[in-house]
């Protein structure tokens, strides 16, 4: 009986065409091996890693631990408010419109928005957008009724005001508004719409 050469052909004893072991797998006729069990991907099982679990878990955990308190403290910062506030919510919107409208402050306008929708910036420049737009008439002027409240459930109150701007060579616009006020130290315009 022939010898396999040194190296181990895979093909059994006096095989003129010897074949190659199957992938994965031991030459059929050959004895069990003990090695680890080959997968279709060709390689072998993964080994669990329990350290990289577990601090992976250990990351997770502080990010939602430093994300919860994150949102917290921005909760908590959100609903402190520097002020009165008006004693009722068509109160704040007829201060916030006369401030933008009348007066053209947008410092003051700010004294009647929420610390959650404060943005000196841009409510400074909405106010010199109202600007800009009177100086195209003639002595306009604006005004509204007296702010209708929509809606009031608890601490949160819709409100709308129509403005009407006239001018002295009798020309006339109108703007439906609409805005959100909520209660905290006082009323709040939080949102116009």
């Amino acid at each position: 009986m022939t010898q396999p050469p040194a190296g181990g052909d895979a093909g059994t004893p006096g095989d003129p065409n010897p074949q190659p072991p199957p992938p994965g797998g031991a030459p059929p006729g050959s004895p069990p091996t003990a090695g680890p069990p080959a997968y279709p991907s060709g390689g072998t099982q993964p080994r669990k890693r329990p350290a990289a679990l577990i601090a992976s878990l250990v990351l997770a955990a502080a990010v939602l631990l430093c994300g919860g308190g994150g949102t917290a403290a921005f909760l908590a910062l959100r609903d402190s408010e520097d002020g009165q506030g008006a004693k009722e919510p068509q109160v704040a919107v007829d201060g916030f419109l006369k401030a933008v409208y009348q007066e053209r402050d947008a410092e003051k306008a700010t004294t009647f928005v929420c610390s959650a929708a404060r943005d000196d910036e841009r409510i400074a420049t909405k106010v010199a957008e109202v600007r800009e737009y009177v100086a195209q008439y003639q002595n306009p002027r604006f005004r509204w009724a007296t702010p209708t409240v929509d809606n009031q459930t608890g601490d949160r109150a819709t409100v709308s005001a129509r403005v009407t701007m006239t001018t002295a060579d009798e020309k006339v616009a109108e703007q439906a508004l609409r805005f959100t006020v909520v209660r905290k130290t006082g009323w709040w315009v939080c949102e116009v719409g």
